[in-house]
């Protein structure tokens, strides 16, 4: 008996649990959006979209990263956005979503906390009651701006505890350790959210020790250069209640694999499947 395995990944149900909503801003809609709300982009065609896609490092993907979501301006933006993504992974068998979003990107840009949150909330619950998708919103902190702007996001977030189940930390890694952020993440903390943070994907292996140690993450985001250090490698297998989420594609694109050794490994080095539901 033979086994389609490729028809067999489509049937299963799935979960995906690294997701930045603001990146899957695909292009057509990107262009639409800007239509819609009278933005001018550096890009005249979808075409010039994708080619600016084929980036050498993790700042030149934040560069278009935060160019495109320039284009979300109204509560019906988010809600177009992240519906037109439940729709999508829908049809891949996922079940489960939790789900990245970077307020401090938008309310510097003069959109309202609620705005961002009310579209993306209209968008998930339509989503469960049509599509059958659960999911969790994870507020992250944009490490490249002061931890005071952070507490500034944190108090929004507190006003909606029933809806935001726990922070994150993501932006440019470089020259913004884990420590840098330690009262907000501790303040987040004492107010019922869970923690987990980006670290290792282009900081050092000392960032992922930080993470753990300062901020007290359940779940390392990428982890990559964690591999660098065998101690931490060791502590991570032996630490039973935190694991990695490790993005492969992602890596190998921003040419983060270290010394010839697929990014992926991470997750046979630790142990661990690389993922887990934030419970």
């Amino acid at each position: 008996m033979t086994i389609d395995t490729e028809k067999l990944i489509e049937g299963l149900p799935k979960a995906e649990l690294h997701l930045h909503i603001e990146g899957a801003l695909e292009p057509e809609m990107m262009l639409a959006l800007a239509r819609r709300n009278g933005i001018e982009l550096p890009y005249a065609s979808v075409e010039e979209i994708h080619a600016a896609y084929q980036f050498d490092g993790l700042q030149d993907f934040l560069d278009l990263y935060y160019a495109g979501m320039s284009v979300l301006i109204e509560e019906r933006d988010f809600h177009d956005l992240a519906r037109a993504y439940l729709d999508k992974v829908a049809d891949q068998g996922v079940t489960h979503v939790e789900i990245f979003f970077d307020p401090q990107a938008h309310t510097d840009r003069g959109i309202a906390f609620e705005t961002v949150l009310s579209g993306l909330l209209s968008a998930l619950e339509t989503g469960e009651r049509e599509l059958g998708i659960t999911s969790k919103l994870i507020m992250c902190f944009l490490r490249h701006l002061p931890e005071e702007q952070a507490f500034d996001a944190l108090a929004c977030a507190c006003r909606h505890k029933d809806h935001i189940y726990a922070v994150g930390l993501d932006s440019g890694e470089a020259g913004n350790p884990p420590e840098k952020f330690a009262r907000v993440y501790e303040a987040a903390r004492k107010e019922g959210f869970l923690a987990v943070a980006h670290a290792g994907e282009e900081g050092p292996a000392a960032y992922v020790a930080d993470a753990l140690d300062i901020l007290h993450v359940s779940r390392v985001d990428h982890g990559n250069h964690a591999l660098d250090d065998p101690k931490l490698v060791a502590r991570l297998v032996r630490k039973a209640n935190t694991t990695d989420h490790v993005s492969p594609f992602q890596s190998a694109t921003e040419g983060h694999s270290r010394h010839g050794r697929p990014s992926h490994q991470a997750c046979a080095r630790c142990g661990t499947s690389g993922e887990r539901e934030l419970r």
